[in-house]
């Protein structure tokens, strides 16, 4: 059988051509996609819809229980749940996509199409290595929850929802795996080896609306310092005024892990990185977006809006900013910042609010486990921690539980990293079987580490 017949490969190919796509209120969204989702996940994996507890998380999400093996040890602690949302972003502009967003079609051995890398490909990864194991008639080593978001990309209710459900049952998880993160080559300078970047946090969110009003009219008869040109002036003191760079707890030791992997002449000042942690921020920003989102909160000019017509000049104009609060940091603070900048001629209105995820530990059973199945899976790659750039479900369960990751086990080029949430979005078809092979060694290895109930190893 070659690895495109494979009964994974193909259910993933048939979950990517569902539009699974949210909207924000969640009036609008189609449930049908949703719920034929469903019905492919019942026949494509039907051991572990038999013998695990399915529970309906609303809107459209699925919580699924998979017992633990009565016989193990550790049967009776604390479970694991592992995540994955089925929602998708719109596709986008189609004609920018070398092959059809809604095909699933398999070239040169990789699958393409929207939902690939974020999230469908993890969905049926973790879900076909449960399906292996009891098909191998086996349980694991203590129970592990599924669940599986509808509306991650919107920020909606579902993950809420289910954290709830299983505070309602008393659950308190050993640890939590989502999304984020990945066997990532190319993403960090002078590191030639992929990283195994694991998530130990997530940055907050922080959505505003700058305005700037004005008297308007014709357009022959132009104000000097109208609404748009004040916007733009806001929006370019916005760019000459970054926030500080600092380096979070996690990043420090991220680059402590990095230093033995980096060019000799930088290794003595990475390996000390919390005592020349200012320095050190200060290279990250120098050394392009992705590694100075890493240092400090950022801001995207994301919306613009004026007049509704060529010849009028605007009463008002409206900039949307897309802040990502970096850990250490708060969404008041930073609104207050803007503010600052901006000026008192500019409205600065708060549409989104979410806070910094706490820190999860990195000194911890939980995470050498992760670490260990990284290696064991990926022996090219230097599993490190990381503090996510982007928001997902599992800042949620930080509620129930102090160990939250986030970690696709898939290789990711900065190619596809960059194709997230853009156009062809694809993932090879050996790095998603792989992917599936890593939750299979996750899942057997559940039994090798402990916590004691106060989160000591026993």
């Amino acid at each position: 059988m070659s690895t495109i017949e494979h009964p994974s490969v193909t259910a993933l190919r048939d979950l990517l051509r569902l539009h699974t796509v949210a909207s924000a209120d969640g009036g609008d969204t189609d449930p049908a996609p949703f719920v034929e989702l469903h019905r492919l996940l019942r026949e494509h994996f039907p051991l572990t819809h038999e013998i695990g507890e399915v529970v309906d998380v609303p809107p459209h999400g699925l919580l699924i229980r998979v017992p633990a093996d009565p016989e193990s040890p550790t049967a009776s602690a604390d479970p694991v749940v592992l995540m994955a949302h089925m929602d998708v972003v719109p596709l986008g502009d189609e004609s920018r996509w070398t092959h059809p967003p809604l095909a699933a079609e398999v070239v040169d051995g990789e699958i393409w199409g929207r939902g690939t890398l974020d999230d469908k490909g993890q969905l049926v990864a973790v879900i076909a290595a449960v399906e292996t194991l009891l098909a191998d008639g086996q349980r694991p080593a203590r129970e592990v929850w599924l669940s599986f978001g509808s509306d991650e990309e919107v920020m909606g209710t579902c993950a809420r929802n289910a954290v709830e459900i299983l505070r309602s049952r008393g659950v308190t998880p050993w640890f939590v795996l989502d999304e984020g993160g990945a066997v990532a080559s190319g993403a960090f300078p002078g590191v030639t080896r992929p990283l195994g970047v694991v998530g130990v946090s997530e940055k907050g969110v922080l959505s505003l609306r700058l305005t700037a009003s004005g008297r308007g009219g014709h357009a022959s008869r132009p104000a000097k310092g109208g609404p748009a040109a004040r916007i733009a002036a806001a929006i370019t003191r916005l760019e000459r005024h970054p926030f500080p760079a600092h380096l979070s707890p996690a990043t420090v030791e991220m680059l402590r892990r990095l230093a033995p992997h980096l060019p000799a002449p930088v290794r003595p000042l990475v390996e000390r990185a919390d005592r020349f942690s200012t320095a050190l921020a200060r290279v990250l920003v120098a050394a392009g977006p992705e590694a100075a989102a890493l240092a400090r909160t950022t801001v995207a000019v994301t919306t613009l809006s004026g007049s509704p017509a060529i010849n009028v000049s605007p009463t008002s104009v409206h900039a949307g900013l897309n802040l990502r609060i970096a850990v250490g940091e708060s969404t008041a603070a930073a609104t207050e910042r803007i503010r600052r900048i901006v000026g008192k001629d500019i409205a600065v209105a708060v549409d989104e609010a979410h806070e910094p995820s706490p820190l999860s530990p990195t000194d911890d059973p939980a995470f050498a486990l992760l670490e260990r199945t990284v290696t064991q899976v990926f022996p090219e790659a230097v599993p490190v921690p990381y503090v996510m750039y982007a928001a997902t479900d599992s800042r949620h369960f930080t509620q129930i539980c102090p160990r939250v990751y986030r970690f696709a086990p898939f290789r990711m080029s900065a190619e596809q990293r960059e194709s997230i949430h853009s156009y062809d979005e694809r993932l090879g078809v050996e790095d998603f079987l792989d992917g599936i092979r890593w939750y299979r060694a996750l899942l057997d290895s559940l039994g090798a580490a402990t916590v004691a109930p106060d989160g000591a190893t026993p």
